[in-house]
């Protein structure tokens, strides 16, 4: 009786001391701090810096901690104007913006940064250089290890047009720089993606006028976007099995060609391709039946042929909290689903939750690469700074 008791006391001793270290590993597990976002500073004279300020405030105590890489005079002028009291750490190295973020705003100036001329209104082309660079030193951080991801504030496309630059926006940019940094052979395709409250939708199409898309639109584009998607929800979301919808070009997805033959000629074509690489995939779906709650429970994501198809339904669930992800790079990125709002600047009027929302986004996808052993880190990525 005493044996078998003492046996018993001794079994559940071990249990309870076995789980009680397992909790423990689990918790020094988690408490392993993630690399810090790199912030890129956007438009300086647009809402960027009221945003950044404002998030910062929302994420001081839980995180994920990000790190604002552009002059520190820029968000202290920002701060004094909308009255805000928000500390700004001036860092030496982008390593100290971790321990930084609970105390306050860090704010990393790589050598070199070029000056910046800030005028909340205002979209100044000589500032082209500094918004330019800010964006490179975050993906040459985020290629390097350093930084988690890249979390890009809104740019003035028409500003930095005016200075040169010569790339469509955003995506095709960072396209370009993760060929350039990361010393690729080619350069990745990039896939806008945009989500919120659960539904994440792909314009195949993007920025081109609507009378362009039938023509545009390709069996191979939808093919190949498919497959990223594909890929980079496993690895940047932690989904096994994705399944994609596709939706049709045409009212009711065509009627089987009776409104217009794109669904027969484009389409399903392309659907079978993906099917046939392995690719779970339904469709094509008339597009107006494909966004209701119950539609949206059959699949992850929807694949659309053109802009407005795909980012109507997301605005419509979440105006303000939308973000916009690019799948397809070598690292994570996100943004904010809105623009500079120029005419908010500095009004104490500018809403942070899409950057909130993109920041949280940035640091799930960056867990989710580390989990499965694909994180970021090129250290031979060129970078100009030399305090990373």
């Amino acid at each position: 009786m005493r044996i078998a008791f003492r046996l018993t006391s001794f079994i559940l001793a071990f249990i309870v001391g076995t789980m009680k270290r397992n909790d423990e590993n689990t918790s020094s597990s988690a408490a392993q701090p993630a690399a810090p976002l790199a912030l890129s500073m956007g438009e300086p004279g647009g809402i960027g810096p009221d945003i950044a300020l404002t998030a910062w405030r929302e994420l001081r105590e839980h995180g994920p901690a990000f790190c604002f890489i552009g002059p520190a005079e820029l968000l202290e002028s920002r701060a004094a104007m909308l009255g805000m009291h928000v500390p700004i750490a001036t860092l030496a190295h982008f390593d100290e913006a971790a321990e930084a973020f609970r105390h306050a705003l860090p704010v990393f100036t790589p050598p070199g940064m070029p000056e910046t001329d800030a005028t909340p209104g205002q979209a100044l082309a000589r500032n082209a250089a500094a918004v330019l660079f800010s964006i490179e030193q975050a993906v040459a951080l985020t290629l390097r290890g350093k930084a988690g991801g890249v979390v890009t504030l809104p740019i003035q496309k028409e500003s930095l047009y005016e200075a040169g630059f010569d790339f469509e926006g955003h995506t095709d940019y960072l396209a370009a720089l993760a060929q350039r940094l990361g010393s690729l052979r080619e350069r990745p395709l990039p896939v806008m993606m945009l989500t919120a409250k659960g539904l994440r939708t792909v314009p195949v199409t993007i920025h081109i006028p609507l009378r362009e898309v039938p023509a545009r639109l390709s069996e191979e584009a939808i093919f190949r976007q498919g497959m990223i998607v594909a890929q980079d929800l496993r690895r940047y979301l932690g989904i096994d099995h994705p399944r994609l919808a596709v939706s049709g070009l045409n009212p009711h997805a065509g009627e089987g060609g009776r409104m217009g033959d794109e669904e027969q000629r484009v389409i399903i074509p392309a659907i079978e391709r993906l099917r046939a690489a392995g690719v779970e995939v339904i469709g094509p779906l008339p597009a107006d039946t494909m966004f209701h709650a119950e539609a949206r429970t059959r699949y992850d994501i929807a694949l659309c042929m053109y802009h407005d198809q795909a980012l109507i339904p997301v605005k419509t669930l979440d105006f303000h909290g939308g973000v916009n992800a690019t799948l397809g790079l070598p690292f994570v990125r996100t943004s904010p689903d809105h623009g500079t709002a120029l005419e908010l600047a500095g009004s104490g009027r500018a809403r942070a939750d899409s950057l909130v929302a993109a920041l949280k986004l940035a640091a799930e996808m960056a867990h989710h690469a580390r989990d499965a052993g694909s994180a970021p880190a090129c250290p031979d990525a060129r970078a100009v700074e030399s305090g990373a």
